[in-house]
């Protein structure tokens, strides 16, 4: 187990110090495609990218406390598979998305699936510590692998900007509220996809398309997050 929390430390600090090795904190660039993707709807906006330092914060705060507190407890080890495999990989996302757009989509879908994974590996009622970072990182990489695949598509012309848009918006939101039905997540893990949409239906203010369904689809997450929280009637 204390082998598995190092591991796991040494994977959080090469993740949050990595942005600081890489051509671009945005990942991909619209000159890396061959219809350079300008303000591509189903990308939020800018600000949206401000909970990276809340994430990075919190995933130190897990990995730190839980090699130093908690490397021999098994309700703290569980996840810790997973979320090492996807920070590893995370460690090198930006770099690889300047490169090479492709393979930095599947590369985010695998970081998001490894996430989720050890989100189910949690406890019944986890610690917070634990249990908040991972439902937020795996709840944004849920919303950043449907923004990611869209912003290729939209770079390769495959399909318009807008039903790329609306189709991966509904991936997404798809996934979100499969996993919250169905896993019973972290609060965190809905609040961070809720972010992502949140940032998506700012971004497309008068455009009511996307606008009204990135806001549809925040507002059908939340509910079904407080739904256990919601007095039942008599």
């Amino acid at each position: 187990m204390r082998m598995k929390a190092i591991l796991l430390l040494t994977a959080t600090l090469i993740f949050v110090v990595s942005p600081y090795f890489a051509p671009s904190f945005r990942g991909y660039e619209p000159s890396d495609f061959p219809i350079p993707p300008i303000d591509p709807a189903i990308q939020p906006a800018g600000w949206a990218f401000a909970i990276w330092g809340v994430i990075y914060a919190a995933l130190l705060a897990m990995a730190g406390w839980g090699l130093w507190r908690e490397a021999d407890n098994p309700v703290w080890d569980c996840p810790r598979w997973g979320m090492f495999i996807s920070l590893a990989l995370g460690a090198s996302w930006l770099q690889v998305a300047t490169a090479q757009p492709v393979l930095a989509t599947v590369q985010i879908w695998v970081m998001a699936a490894t996430a989720i994974w050890a989100m189910t590996r949690l406890a019944h009622r986890p610690p917070a510590l634990l249990a908040a970072p991972i439902g937020l990182y795996a709840g944004w990489l849920t919303a950043a692998s449907g923004v990611g695949t869209g912003v290729v598509l939209i770079g390769y012309g495959i399909g318009s900007e807008l039903a790329v848009s609306l189709v991966l918006l509904t991936l997404v939101a798809a996934v979100a509220l499969w996993v919250t039905a169905q896993t019973d997540p972290p609060v965190s893990y809905p609040l961070g996809v809720i972010w992502a949409l949140f940032g998506i239906f700012v971004e497309n203010w008068g455009d009511a398309v996307v606008m009204l369904t990135a806001g549809v689809y925040a507002l059908a997450l939340g509910a079904l997050t407080v739904r256990p929280w919601l007095p039942r009637p008599a």
